[in-house]
């Protein structure tokens, strides 16, 4: 398949973007001439915020945990950084009002004593991120700013810089806001500790799982922190060492980026969205931010202009759907605002994170990376599938309708144990997409349905009345290699404590994944398994019940969500159709960060038989124009039959058979 041209305009905010360039990226219409337009959207957007020295950006919207005087720091901190790839990044062709702009709130933050001053860096502050930004800020800028300011200011920023010095740290990332900062203290002749660079770099070591994954601290933690902070920071770290750096370990860095950008390139839909999963979601097109990084590194296995293709793709989604806002500002929130994709960490300026995606503007202009023609993504081409061993994922994406899916067997973002297991609908989900997002509810009864909601991608055990719903406790993987990823979990119905044993196979081909399920439960308690989450914001989505299957579909655009079963969920004798019970769909408001109407479908065993139960479930996320989904034919053209050894062989709806063993493992 060759690259789409464009053939749609620009929809949001056109005003403010040059015109597209079809001849140069045949497939987003974006140049260098458009992020640098955004970033100067983003830059301009922020000025009436500003405090009256210009150190701090008092956004509107909810305050973190750390209060307005720190989330005003934050505001500085992340746009400077943007501020600084667009100095950097032109040579220093630039408005002199935006050099002179951060410049007067170094000196502004920095005063002790002045009514602008920034918090100082404390034990696991969030001073500490906002440090980093500021570090990388100043050598990127270098010429054009630290170098020109008056010494005394100069000595205040180190002074200010250097609260990192013998601080404590969050044993996580953070580890990284040191080593950044303090190297660049070292730069410029503070005072700092090499022992603390040197054991903040010896640290990611320990989170280092193989084949391009760190885990965010100890645990399993894989999220886009791999991405955006621990690939990405010890390529910066590098650019400030310069000669101090030790070339052998610089080289394990940028190999092991290379590595993971092989793999990071699958999770960008041919839409442009990345796969929606994990925390600080409002950071968005950060995502791209490693894609950049390899290029600036020269440490990546991407054509340069696939780099710009997905790049640009992920900045473009976004635009085309109101981001920034019609003030120019980022949000709390995914598309619109929707305050359940952040954290109490998260405040008004957080999503300026994004900056990070702008770490192109640092490639030379000239490089093949801006002039190179635009190439398709993998996502664009052909439809694939991806085991991922280090995390415990399965990716599967399909080319009809350019949606990638992930299917989690493996990160949960818990700390080892005995540590307390904690539900996230970010991490326990089965599977995670860039064409939905998980339900993340208040809780409370679904309209219309007489169901829960928030049984997207997850399968429970209730009690007969509903009312008690098992979580998917810590996440035990057991494999991913092929087709196949697999994991168990205890499920635990509050209130009973007593552990149920869930172990799940899944198993993925095209648009479906059939999830194969051995239940422990106790006898007479309801089991409900959930299929995609879809959201609207146009009006309720379309809805379609069976025996045995449930669908849910988006008129727009006809992106659909189905699940149908396939064995275990009808009466004990059969499961033929008049012997299933008719699927339903979870409908909600509020709930979404894609819309404000979500539907879920699902299934439903009545009454649990008392021992171990085998169900298989066929899930489906499609919205393939050539071949749309009819969950009555799939039941038909799908199949399970089950050996004497409890091997499960899999029919999926084109004839493709693939066999799941009578037991994926045991723990």
């Amino acid at each position: 398949m060759t690259a789409p041209h464009v053939s749609l305009p620009d929809p949001t905010h056109s005003s403010h973007l040059p015109p597209l360039d079809p001849t140069q990226s045949p497939v987003t219409g974006w140049t260098r001439a458009h992020w640098e337009a955004m970033a100067d959207r983003l830059l301009d957007g922020l000025l009436p915020y500003a405090s009256r020295e210009l150190a701090q950006y008092r956004l509107p919207g909810r305050a973190s945990h750390s209060g307005p005087w720190s989330d005003g720091l934050e505001g500085y901190a992340r746009s400077f950084l943007l501020a600084a790839f667009r100095i950097a990044g032109s040579g220093g062709q630039v408005s002199p009002a935006l050099i002179e702009r951060y410049a007067a709130g170094l000196a502004a933050g920095t005063d002790p004593h002045g009514a602008d001053r920034w918090p100082p860096i404390a034990d696991r502050s969030q001073p500490m991120v906002e440090a980093a930004s500021i570090a990388i800020a100043l050598h990127e800028t270098r010429p054009w700013i630290w170098d020109k300011l008056d010494d005394a200011v100069r000595q205040r920023v180190a002074a200010w810089l250097g609260g990192f010095v013998g601080a404590d740290v969050n044993d996580s990332n953070w580890r990284l806001f040191q080593v950044i900062t303090e190297e660049f203290l070292a730069s410029v002749g503070a005072p700092h500790s090499r022992a603390e660079i040197d054991g903040g770099l010896a640290r990611i070591e320990d989170w280092y799982r193989g084949d391009g994954w760190y885990t965010d601290g100890d645990g399993r933690k894989f999220d886009y922190y791999n991405a955006w902070a621990l690939h990405l920071y010890p390529i910066l770290w590098a650019r400030i060492a310069g000669p101090r750096a030790d070339p052998a370990l610089t080289a394990v860095h940028r190999s092991r980026l290379r590595e993971f950008l092989g793999v990071h390139q699958y999770f960008f839909g041919s839409d442009g969205a990345p796969v929606h999963q994990g925390r600080s979601l409002t950071y968005r097109y950060a995502t791209a931010a490693p894609l950049w990084a390899g290029a600036l590194a020269d440490a990546t296995p991407l054509p340069p202009g696939r780099t710009r293709r997905l790049a640009s793709g992920a900045l473009r989604h976004f635009a085309e759907r109101g981001v920034p806002d019609e003030r120019g500002l980022l949000s709390l929130g995914w598309y619109r605002p929707f305050l359940p994709v952040t954290q109490r960490y998260s405040g008004p300026a957080s999503p300026y994170w994004a900056s990070k995606a702008f770490l192109g503007l640092l490639v030379p202009a000239e490089h093949p990376v801006w002039t190179a023609p635009e190439e398709p993504g993998p996502v664009d081409t052909e439809d694939a599938y991806l085991a991922l061993p280090a995390p415990g994922w399965l990716l599967h994406s399909t080319a009809a309708d350019g949606i990638v899916r992930l299917v989690n067997h493996g990160s949960d973002r818990l700390p080892p144990p005995p540590a307390e297991a904690e539900d996230s609908p970010h991490y326990t989900k089965f599977a995670y997409s860039g064409a939905a997002a998980p339900e993340t509810p208040a809780g409370g009864p679904a309209t219309g349905t007489g169901t829960v909601t928030g049984f997207d991608n997850h399968i429970a055990l209730l009690t007969a009345d509903g009312t008690a719903v098992s979580r998917r406790d810590r996440i035990h993987p057991l494999g991913a290699e092929g087709r196949c990823a697999a994991s168990w979990h205890r499920a635990v119905l509050p209130g009973s404590g007593e552990e149920h044993r869930i172990e799940t196979t899944s198993v993925v081909h095209g648009p479906w994944e059939v999830r194969v399920h051995r239940v422990e439960g106790p006898p007479g308690a309801v089991v409900r398994e959930g299929g995609w989450a879809l959201a609207d914001d146009s009006g309720p989505l379309v809805e379609s019940t069976g025996p045995g299957w449930a669908l849910a579909r988006r008129q727009g655009d006809g992106l659909t969500s189905a699940v149908v079963a396939l064995h275990g969920w009808g009466t004990p004798e059969s499961d033929e159709e008049d012997c299933l019970p008719g699927g339903a769909v979870a409908r909600a408001r509020g709930a979404n960060a894609y819309g404000e109407y979500s539907a879920t479908p699902c299934l439903r065993l009545p009454a649990h038989p008392g021992r171990s139960h085998l169900l298989v479930t066929l899930v489906v996320l499609s919205a393939d124009p050539v071949r749309p989904c009819d969950p009555g034919a799939l039941r038909t053209r799908a199949g399970v039959r089950v050996n004497q050894e409890g091997a499960v062989v899999i029919r999926f709806p084109d004839g493709l058979e693939e066999e799941v063993p009578g037991a994926a493992g045991s723990g």
